[in-house]
């Protein structure tokens, strides 16, 4: 494999986390076990296939010369000089043992992972990990995943998951296209091309910063979802039956996802006003992220992001209400499209040259809490049910980076006809996570009995 030049938004993950404050992704996946060494034989295989899968070899290295980089200025008229930039290649050292790690049984699986969430991936070698951790009860085992966003998005890191799973059909990546050796300098017979594009990238930037600035003028942190970072992590999951997400929709209206954010916004209700904080008019601002990924792109591993950003209701005591403004604001945001508002500041980052993002990184960062108080992210599965070393996988929870100055961030998937809420928070700001995950299913419940099962 060559080198990759990382994508903008690739390359901004790279530089917005420290090694007190890391930013990596995660997904705990629960398997059943026929035997109480399963854990083990998993975690052989594992480490067996991984020598196997390119993906899992590339490391990120700094890169300060100039190179092509960032995405074309116009189609097909070259690309702009970049410093400061960074680029994915093959690790000469790789040894997937660095990486598949297996831990002493465990009698709560997501305790283990809050701890193993809050170490930092190394920097210097393939930004991912797996640790699996066998059940105290010998009839089941956990597989923690960790990837760093700048190797792999949620979609691209469930590709590299699947692929060290037991195999399975699935269909084959579009292999990428070749693109023609560029030279250090483009070629003066496109320089009115060049700059063309050039000024229309800076009028687009303008207009997507302009909608961020509107969209953040008015807006107030929610002090229970905003603390100062101490770079530690705790998780819990919730599982939920799609069926009954379902019954809520077809007598109310909207989409699953609907339901799905109207549940976040119940339970942060719920657990407000339980540890005393007070849930009344309170709207935390929520960053819905939307995938931009096109079928065929020339760069399939880049980040392709955006976001909507709507008020949760919180502060509505009427759980039916709290849909109907859920539902509301996403489709007032799914009209506006993904380049307004707030949540399109990841759009800015294919604006910004290689360098910005070095030294702007950690700023950026730091001003997360400005722009939005809590992350919701849909991550997608197969319908296909995955297994390891023959042990079917029964539940998996998707965790989010955590952004600097946030307190909680929730992912959601869906697997085998559940829908799987997996929350992060930090450690020290929420120490009651497993009451806010217990409020996840009473907020379901409550949306079922008033639809009227």
């Amino acid at each position: 494999m060559t080198s990759d030049l990382l994508a903008p938004l690739d390359l901004a993950f790279w530089n917005i986390e420290s090694a007190d404050h890391p930013m990596h992704l995660g997904a705990l996946g629960v398997f059943s076990a026929h035997s109480p060494t399963a854990g083990a034989h998993a975690a052989d295989l594992l480490a067996a296939r991984a020598a196997a899968v390119p993906g899992l070899r590339m490391r990120i290295r700094d890169v300060w010369r100039p190179l092509g980089a960032g995405r074309p200025l116009a189609a097909g008229l070259g690309r702009p000089l970049a410093f400061g930039g960074a680029a994915r290649e093959p690790d000469p050292g790789f040894d997937p043992l660095h990486h598949v790690r297996l831990h002493a049984p465990a009698a709560d699986f997501q305790a283990v992972a809050g701890r193993l969430m809050q170490r930092p991936l190394q920097r210097n070698r393939p930004p991912w990990e797996t640790h699996v951790l066998p059940g105290e009860d010998g009839v089941s085992f956990a597989v923690l995943f960790k990837f760093h966003h700048a190797l792999a998005d949620g979609l691209r890191a469930l590709t590299l998951a699947a692929a060290i799973m037991d195999p399975m059909d699935m269909p084959a990546p579009r292999p990428r296209p070749a693109e023609p050796p560029r030279g250090l300098l483009p070629d003066v017979r496109k320089l009115p091309g060049l700059l063309r594009g050039a000024l229309s990238d800076v009028g687009r930037a303008l207009d997507i910063g302009a909608a961020v600035a509107r969209s953040t003028l008015a807006t107030r942190s929610t002090p229970a979802l905003t603390a100062e970072p101490t770079g530690t992590r705790r998780t819990a999951g919730v599982v939920v039956d799609i069926d009954d997400v379902h019954l809520v929709r077809k007598a109310v209206g909207g989409t699953v996802n609907d339901v799905l954010i109207a549940v976040v916004a119940g339970a942060l209700r719920r657990w407000l006003d339980e540890r005393g904080d007070g849930s009344e008019g309170v709207a935390p601002r929520a960053l819905i992220p939307v995938s931009r990924r096109r079928p065929r792109t020339a760069h399939p591993q880049g980040n392709r992001l955006s976001g909507y950003l709507i008020e949760l209701p919180v502060g509505d005591p009427d759980p039916l209400r709290r849909l109907g403004a859920v539902r509301t604001a996403m489709d007032r945001n799914k009209d506006a499209g993904p380049n307004r508002g707030a949540g399109a500041v990841a759009l800015l980052a294919d604006h910004v040259p290689a360098l910005g993002h070095r030294l702007g990184g950690p700023l950026v960062g730091q001003a997360a809490r400005l722009w939005f108080d809590i992350l919701v992210t849909s991550v997608p599965l197969p319908s296909l049910g995955l297994k390891l070393g023959g042990h079917p996988l029964t539940a998996v929870f998707p965790f989010a980076p955590l952004a600097r100055g946030q307190s909680l961030a929730i992912a959601i998937s869906t697997y085998r006809g559940s829908v799987h809420y997996g929350l992060v928070a930090d450690a020290k700001a929420v120490p009651d996570l497993g009451r806010l995950a217990a409020a996840v299913s009473e907020e379901v419940e409550a949306l079922i009995t008033v639809c009227g099962r």
